[in-house]
């Protein structure tokens, strides 16, 4: 298996100089690297040429790499069912470029890539509806970035008062909080339930 998708890779590479960077295949997978300005250009290949026939897309995420300078992998997966393979796509992008959306090839990219933007801030040119997928109206920041914060910027809840649903900033009541972690083995300085018995000398 490993040396038919090696072979399929050096095709592809072989056929889209200088928009294929590299392939590689590792765990019995297949992983091209493309230039971000023709990926719509790599994936028609994809889709249409008769060695590939890869017409079904399975997926469009994001890896996040903070310390990078182009810190995103935007990664496409498709699978051919006409030769039962599987592929993996990968380009490089900074915050601020965007990306051309691949949805003239595959329509079904449509919520993937919003949800790549809503989760990473990985922006589209070409989406028809680049909006928010996951997170609310009015949110701060993109939650699967490596350096946004685990407890969020704000808390939602219903305001019975205001009959609404209010945005407040993050409280950390557990910060506040008396924790005793002293076992009743250990000696609290405190009688638990049921050990007032031990000192009586009538315990059993």
């Amino acid at each position: 298996m490993d040396e038919t998708l090696d072979k399929l890779g050096e095709m592809i590479a072989g056929a889209l100089p200088g928009s294929v960077s590299d392939h590689r295949v590792a765990h019995g997978e297949l992983t091209i690297s493309a230039n971000a300005d023709d990926i719509v250009k790599v994936v028609t290949f994809l889709r249409d040429d008769e060695r590939c026939q890869f017409w079904s897309i399975i997926d469009v995420t994001a890896v996040d790499w903070p310390g990078r300078e182009r810190r995103f992998d935007v990664v496409y997966h498709f699978l051919s069912p006409k030769q039962n393979l599987r592929i993996r796509l990968k380009i490089e992008v900074d915050e601020t470029t965007p990306v051309p959306s691949i949805i003239g090839v595959f329509p079904g990219a449509n919520w993937f890539e919003r949800e790549a933007y809503d989760l990473y801030g990985v922006l589209f040119t070409g989406h028809p509806d680049m909006r928010r997928l996951l997170t609310d109206y009015g949110f701060e920041g993109h939650p699967l970035r490596k350096d946004f914060p685990l407890t969020g910027f704000v808390e939602v809840r219903y305001d019975d008062e205001q009959k609404r649903v209010v945005y407040e900033p993050v409280r950390l009541a557990q910060e506040f909080r008396n924790f005793d972690f002293l076992s009743p083995w250990e000696g609290p300085n405190y009688v638990l339930p049921g050990d007032e018995k031990a000192g009586d000398g009538k315990g059993g």
